[in-house]
């Protein structure tokens, strides 16, 4: 099956972000930049694609012009092993962004993520499912995932 790299439109940024992006995620590298020509359409010079690897998944940035934004209709979802991940990429993610409900959040180039913690959709979709509800809801009062209190209100027994 061919390699499939997501690419993302930034307008004058994408190399920015590169940097930022791997700055953020461990064994990730800019693998190389590309320049506008003579033919344009922006100046000669001024940087056209990034490539760059975020843990072994390549990606593109490209400085393609102000047309188009990022928005949620495409997210990257990052699987936290533990809350000490769901913390780190949490902190450095949304600084300069805007954080956003269930674990969603937009960083500071408006690209959307999800930083969620490995297991809980399985705990979100239970055999019990008032176990399943009781999470679902918990996590539906959360802007960022606390993997504790999801545990909690999982676990939490019905009083009569």
């Amino acid at each position: 099956m061919p390699r499939i790299t997501p690419n993302l439109w930034f307008d004058t940024q994408g190399e920015e972000a590169a940097e930022f992006y791997v700055s953020v995620f461990p064994n990730s590298k800019i693998t190389n930049v590309t320049h506008y020509g003579e033919a344009g359409p922006r100046p000669a010079g001024t940087v056209l694609t990034v490539d760059f690897v975020l843990d072994g998944q390549e990606y593109t940035a490209i400085n393609g012009g102000p047309q188009f934004h990022f928005d949620e209709a495409i997210s990257l979802l990052i699987n936290c092993a533990d809350q000490d991940e769901v913390d780190y990429y949490w902190t450095k993610l949304s600084e300069g962004g805007e954080e956003g409900p269930c674990g969603w959040l937009k960083d500071q180039y408006g690209l959307s993520w999800q930083v969620v913690p490995v297991g809980m959709n399985e705990m979100l979709n239970d055999p019990d499912q008032a176990r399943g509800q009781r999470a679902m809801k918990a996590m539906l009062g959360m802007k960022k995932i606390d993997l504790a209190a999801l545990h909690a209100a999982a676990d939490q027994t019905q009083s009569a």
